[in-house]
């Protein structure tokens, strides 16, 4: 039977695996290179299988390695999460929360969210990194993150989710455009076709396809936006149309611009917004309480707001 593992030697096999070099994994792991090298050995004596290949040049992980490497993260996160639990079990609500937000909804729900939080919690400390879902997700299973507020449909098995609320899409066009005309707003293949998007790694562009459920939604001569208000740009030069989520059309993203925004017809696509966390996380109290604020807040907001959006036009 293999020898168990010690966290050290995973430790330092993920160190390696992330740096691709000796030497710079020891300074991570504040560790000689003779040292993480006798670890490394030991890790691969003990379980009798080839991690890591290198030469004078290279180093790379075997498959065998890269199958070890993801179950190696969720040993080291689970362990971390237990101290971690151990140390809040005295302080719930203090400390650090790190909260990871995609670019589609950090802009428009944490300006409303953080004030709540900080009043109502103010021994709670909250550090913030915006990225795209999937580099989220990656930073939440290597304890990099606590929470990440993201917009489902998207992978999220063995996580902990809590669905906050639903998000409906909204057309986007010149005032002008053809696309608004009508009593109610739908999405026909013609129409379709000349919706603009998102490049590749943003998840509304996968909302968006999903919402046509089509696959060959052309790109504005070969163009895609790197970004909702590039997205706009385009939609103001007359490029085309667009989808946006209602919390950016109600949080002013048109503001200073020509174009005017209508909610499709029943029943309109939408996204749900969610905060994830690992199952195993330590901070289970700070999580619920994360949920009820952004909850209460969304409820608050779509209340106040109905009927006073600048560049909504109802008919």
């Amino acid at each position: 039977m293999a020898a168990l593992p010690s966290l050290r030697q995973l430790r330092y096999f993920v160190a390696i695996a992330q740096e691709l070099n000796f030497t710079r994994a020891a300074e991570v792991c504040f560790v000689g290179q003779s040292t993480l090298s006798a670890g490394l050995k030991e890790l691969e004596d003990g379980l009798g299988i080839r991690l890591v290949e290198r030469d004078r040049q290279n180093v790379a992980i075997t498959p065998i390695g890269l199958e070890i490497l993801e179950r190696a993260k969720t040993i080291l996160a689970s362990s971390q999460d237990l101290v971690e639990y151990a140390d809040a079990a005295g302080k719930p609500m203090a400390g650090t929360i790190r909260l990871g937000v995609i670019p589609t909804i950090a802009p428009f729900l944490l300006p409303n969210v953080m004030p709540d939080i900080r009043t109502r919690f103010p021994s709670l400390k909250i550090a913030l990194r915006e990225d795209l879902t999937a580099n989220l997700l990656t930073r939440l299973a290597e304890h990099q993150l606590d929470f990440i507020l993201i917009a489902l449909p998207y992978e999220t098995s063995g996580l902990l989710v809590k669905e906050l609320f639903d998000d409906e899409f909204w057309l986007v066009a010149r005032e002008d455009d053809p696309a608004l005309k009508g009593k109610e707003i739908y999405l026909p293949a013609k129409m379709a076709e000349r919706l603009l998007l998102l490049e590749e790694g943003h998840c509304l562009r996968e909302h968006t396809l999903q919402a046509c459920k089509r696959s060959d939604i052309r790109k504005a001569d070969g163009m895609e936006a790197t970004s909702l208000l590039t997205l706009l740009q385009m939609v103001d030069s007359g490029m085309g149309i667009a989808l946006l989520p209602e919390m950016a059309v109600r949080g002013g993203l048109l503001n200073g611009t020509s174009l005017e925004a209508r909610p499709l017809a029943p029943p309109a696509p939408k996204r749900v917004i969610a905060l994830v966390a690992r199952s195993s996380t330590a901070h289970i109290e700070e999580f619920q309480a994360f949920s009820d604020c952004i909850q209460e807040r969304f409820k608050k907001g779509a209340k106040s707001s109905r009927g006073a959006v600048k560049g909504l036009r109802k008919d």
